[in-house]
């Protein structure tokens, strides 16, 4: 039904409202295999976010901020401030509502080439900030506000109104100064010079003057003397402060990275990272000078694309810049970093130095990112629209009058089948619209607003909030890491999951019931991901057998996750070896069992309705889950065919069960009485070493390959690579198998 497919807009939109929300520094990692929807994602949130900032202005009464766009007056008015005042940090200033923001978009892919990639991100943010800036402004602030001393030090709130305060020189306002120096130099000693030399002139003319033309004359040159000395010093300080501003405007900050990274003292002996995080933090208390002038916050989106088809150490070195240069405490950047998680996992684990458990991909990206948003699988309209879109010939990011039709049946509220979808498209281009082949310059869409109640939803996350703090009230805060990033991950995936199903229009659960379930992803995420394999795979399980693959067979959804994961932890702890990467990303297993058993019994109708909704699960895991699962027995038509029992099966059955079936299959007698005296049972069979197996049933080659394909079905080489060899059986009338293969 259209109104349970989700658009890409409506998570955009549940994203961009939560980075206006949240305070910087915040690393989001916006995460798709598919580099379109990230394009169109990021394209919406800027849109989004730009549309939030002109509704905060227009309801903003007290003071209205100043426009973006510098007149002349307010270019004085700055270069005033700029010379003269210093900002003053207020409650006031500080809790504004309106803000501004400046995106940046680095493509690592066109600085690939680079040999330290995260120096170009600096230059290219550099670069940006410029621009919507100017390089005066920013030469100025250099000159005449920064102290690196003083800076050093973290913002001071004051309770003040005012939010300038002069600079002084000797107590005295140093504009005072500079306006009584112009006033003197124009009225009293410029006349003096001037009468200085007009009088030296005359002596020097006049052949005949006696000896007191002479003292006159004696007198005007200590006049002119003191005029000169008296002039001399602010005129020294001007041309100094002349020279250092067409320095910072000549040799900008390109040119001093540059310039730095050729300087191998520098980049080997005193740190490279350390003399650019000095830019960095100029160039946030620069941001943080012009929203008290502006009158609204100011915060930098930085948006990386294209970082997971670079090299692993290059990765790594943009990841380690981001954390270290744009995580400051007081640092007004957002972070955007869209990845496909699957290869970044897989090059970060490439990476030279990455060999501890903590250097591992997903544990190195859980100490980085504070917001994991993964964006969802195209629902079946949204990919028609795509596929139609590429047979076109056109982009499938761009949105064209049938493409806005598409997304309008996306986003109904009416009930409406595929079918009807791809009737209308056809007739839409059965009227006469022509199919083109080079992708057209269409109007930009206008993105649909999202109409809820905010105060609502505001509760509800507040709610949410309460019950993991409130310790009186829920046992949620007993499963709360201790790290201030897990807990900076959990504030913000709840505020998404709750603002993205108040955008799709369906019933939110409890609070507290949300703000578990996303604990629950944060702290588990593997062992979650197994539940939701398991799942999954017992459904297509149900579809093949009962020959209803177009009507999905539902599991049955009171079942609860911990019984799920009960019927499978065995098959989960044989595959354990390949799939330690991503259980070292989980937390202590007993509190998972506390969570699921006692305090939280989830059930997978819970979960399913969850997982529709739920932007911190980073499906690359469960995806690897599904390949190893996969590849450790012959699936679908293939177990059929080799008549091979289920790891599931096996597990449950007792010793007289296998007994049963080594009847079926016609195998000797013995061999039962052997599976009696060792007692072997279906969890015996899956837990053992093959070869451990073998050697104790003692069979020929074609009965252990029989055996084996029917309890333990098809093992991939890795794990044939690890049997141990059989010894030697001196029985000559026998050939006994001496590898699994």
């Amino acid at each position: 039904m259209a109104k349970d497919l989700y658009s890409e807009n409506i998570y955009a939109y549940a994203l961009s409202k939560t980075l206006t929300k949240v305070h910087p520094p915040l690393t989001v990692g916006l995460y798709s295999s598919c580099h379109s929807k990230i394009k169109m994602i990021l394209k919406n949130i800027e849109g989004h976010m730009n549309d939030e900032a002109q509704r905060r202005e227009k309801q903003e009464q007290k003071s209205k901020p100043r426009p973006a766009m510098a007149s002349f007056g307010n270019m004085l008015s700055l270069i005033s401030r700029l010379l003269f005042y210093r900002p003053v940090w207020t409650e006031q200033n500080q809790n504004r509502e309106c803000v501004r923001y400046v995106f940046v978009k680095f493509s690592a892919w066109h600085f690939a080439g680079s040999d330290l990639l995260w120096a170009g991100l600096v230059m290219h943010l550099w670069q940006t900030l410029q621009d919507s800036f100017s390089k005066l402004e920013l030469g100025l602030y250099r000159v005449a506000q920064f102290d690196k001393d003083e800076d050093r030090k973290k913002k001071k709130i004051e309770d003040v109104n005012q939010n300038w305060r002069s600079k002084k020189v000797l107590c005295i306002p140093l504009w005072i100064l500079v306006l009584v120096t112009l006033v003197v130099s124009l009225f009293v000693l410029v006349p003096i010079i001037i009468l200085g030399f007009s009088g030296k002139k005359q002596g020097e003319q006049g052949e005949d003057k006696g000896q007191e033309d002479s003292s006159e004359s004696n007198g005007y040159g200590v006049l002119e003397g003191f005029a000169i000395a008296a002039l001399g010093v602010p005129a020294a300080g001007a041309v100094r402060f002349t020279i250092m501003l067409g320095k910072n405007l000549i040799f900008n900050q390109d040119f001093n990275i540059r310039r730095r990274l050729d300087n191998q003292k520098i980049s080997e002996q005193l740190g490279l990272m350390h003399e650019v995080r000095k830019e960095i933090r100029l160039l946030s208390r620069f941001i943080h000078f012009m929203e008290i002038f502006e009158r609204r916050k100011i915060k930098v989106v930085l948006e990386i694309t294209n970082l997971d088809r670079c090299t692993p150490e290059k990765i790594v070195g943009v990841l380690d810049a981001i954390n270290i240069l744009l995580s400051d405490e007081e640092s007004p950047f957002i972070s955007l970093i869209a990845v496909d998680p699957e290869v970044l996992a897989q090059q970060v684990d490439q990476a030279k130095g990455c060999f501890t458990k903590k250097d591992r991909a997903y544990g190195f990206l859980d100490r980085i990112i504070t917001l994991p948003f993964t964006i969802p699988p195209l629902c079946d309209t949204s990919k028609c629209k795509v596929f139609r879109k590429i047979v076109c010939g056109q982009s499938e990011s761009t949105v064209d009058s049938q493409g806005i039709e598409v997304e309008r049946y996306c986003e109904s509220e009416t009930s409406l089948s595929i079918d009807d979808v791809d009737s209308s498209i056809s007739t839409s281009l059965i009227k006469g619209q022509s199919t083109a082949l080079i992708a057209k310059q269409n109007k930009p869409e206008t993105l649909k607003p999202f109409i809820f109640h905010e105060t609502e939803v505001e509760r509800l996350i507040q709610a949410a909030f309460e019950s993991i703090f409130l310790s009186t009230e829920t046992r949620l805060h007993t499963y709360i890491s201790e790290n201030t990033v897990s807990m900076r991950r959990v504030i913000n995936s709840i505020r998404v999951t709750i603002v993205v199903m108040e955008a799709l229009k369906v019933e939110v659960p409890s609070p507290e019931r949300t703000a578990a379930w996303v604990v629950l992803v944060d702290r588990w995420p593997c062992r979650l991901s197994w539940i939701l394999q398991c799942v999954e795979d017992e459904e297509q399980i149900l579809q093949i057998q009962e020959n209803k693959v177009g009507t999905p067979t539902a599991f049955d959804p009171t079942k609860s996750l911990w019984s799920v994961f009960s019927e499978h932890r065995v098959e989960l702890h044989v595959i354990g070896d390949e799939v330690e990467r991503f259980m070292e990303r989980d937390d202590d297993p007993e509190l998972f069992e506390m969570f699921l058993k006692n305090d939280f019994k989830f059930t997978v109708g819970e979960m399913a309705t969850f997982k529709l909704y739920t932007v911190n699960l980073d499906y690359s895991i469960k995806n690897e889950l599904a390949k190893i699962r996969g590849s450790k027995r012959v699936k679908g038509t293939g177990r059929s065919f080799f008549n091979t029992l289920s790891p599931k099966t096996v597990i449950n059955m007792s010793v007289e069960d296998i007994c049963t079936e080594l009847s079926r299959m016609n195998l000797q007698e013995k061999y039962s009485e052997i599976v009696r005296m060792n007692h072997i049972n279906g969890q015996a069979l899956l837990l053992s070493d093959p070869s451990d197996l073998r050697e104790v049933m003692q069979m020929t080659l074609g009965e252990w390959t029989a055996f084996k394909t029917r309890f333990l079905g098809v093992m991939s080489s890795g794990r044939r690579n690890q049997t141990k060899p059989s010894p030697v059986i001196s029985k000559p009338n026998l050939i006994v198998c001496s590898s699994a293969r």
